[in-house]
């Protein structure tokens, strides 16, 4: 069994700046602590987009702070919020396409972890994703080089409609060409997404989707509602997959609860 730890939308912003009154910085720094005290035996982290509010220098060179010293290999993706030249200004050992596109694949065992790139940096919305025929034709060599491998694919923005309607709005605009890929080569066997703000679960052409909260701000459960901008402080959270001989199993941990001894009963 292989253990992969999952955090998306950090949202780091400069010291002192706050998102409904919470650090972002703070939380991520508390829920990094929590999970690797937890979870020393995984073997990687994978960061699912929106890694700084404003893709501002100083929140990337923040973020860079917090993962100082980080006992564990870290992978990081992009988000709506984030933009490539600072970042890469700040991570530029991070892989790229021959586009300059934020994407890379890790094999772990008989598992192969695909991290795509769905910022879309022109879009008239601001937040919306898309991939681009280059990304999808790097996606291509991704899936058919793999082997018998079985595949993880993570994206920012969920490749699937989840009921909050502002969000859907600013979702994956060409999430049919992206599913089309994967359901034809037919060894996906999970995929993981952030940018919600929630726990859900779902499936995108028969392969089942999780989508993990924030460790900062979550989407209050308004289903429908049109302004992808709310946020309340409920607690933050970070994704386990447990990949296995008899496939993928996902957790997700609420990190800022407080902490209770486990007690038998019966």
């Amino acid at each position: 069994m292989h253990k992969v730890l999952v955090f998306t939308d950090i949202h780091i912003l400069p010291e002192g700046e706050k998102i409904i009154g919470l650090d972002p910085f703070e939380r991520f720094t508390q829920g990094l602590a929590h999970a690797t005290a937890r979870h020393p035996d995984a073997e990687r982290i994978v960061l699912c987009g929106d890694l700084a509010h404003n893709a501002a220098p100083a929140e990337y060179a923040r973020l860079k702070q917090a993962l100082a010293g980080c006992p564990l290999p870290v992978d990081l993706m992009l988000g709506n919020h984030d933009r490539r030249a600072p970042f890469l200004a700040d991570f530029p050992q991070v892989p790229v396409t021959e586009a300059g596109f934020v994407q890379h694949f890790q094999d772990i065992g008989d598992y192969r972890l695909i991290l795509l790139d769905t910022l879309n940096e022109a879009a008239d919305d601001t937040h919306s994703g898309h991939l681009c025929a280059h990304r999808l034709d790097w996606l291509d060599h991704a899936l058919a080089t793999a082997g018998e491998r079985r595949i993880v694919v993570f994206t920012h923005h969920p490749p699937m409609i989840t009921g909050f309607s502002g969000m859907d709005w600013i979702g994956l605009h060409n999430r049919a060409e992206l599913i089309e890929r994967l359901v034809a080569h037919g060894g996906v066997v999970q995929i993981v997404s952030g940018h919600i703000h929630r726990t859900i679960q779902g499936a995108a052409g028969g392969i089942p989707v999780s989508i993990f909260k924030s460790p900062c701000h979550q989407m209050p459960m308004a289903l429908g509602f049109q302004d992808p901008s709310l946020s309340i402080d409920e607690p933050g959270a970070y994704g386990i997959l447990l990949l296995t001989g008899d496939g993928v199993i996902v957790h997700t941990e609420d990190f800022t609860l407080p902490d209770q001894k486990p007690e038998l009963y019966g």
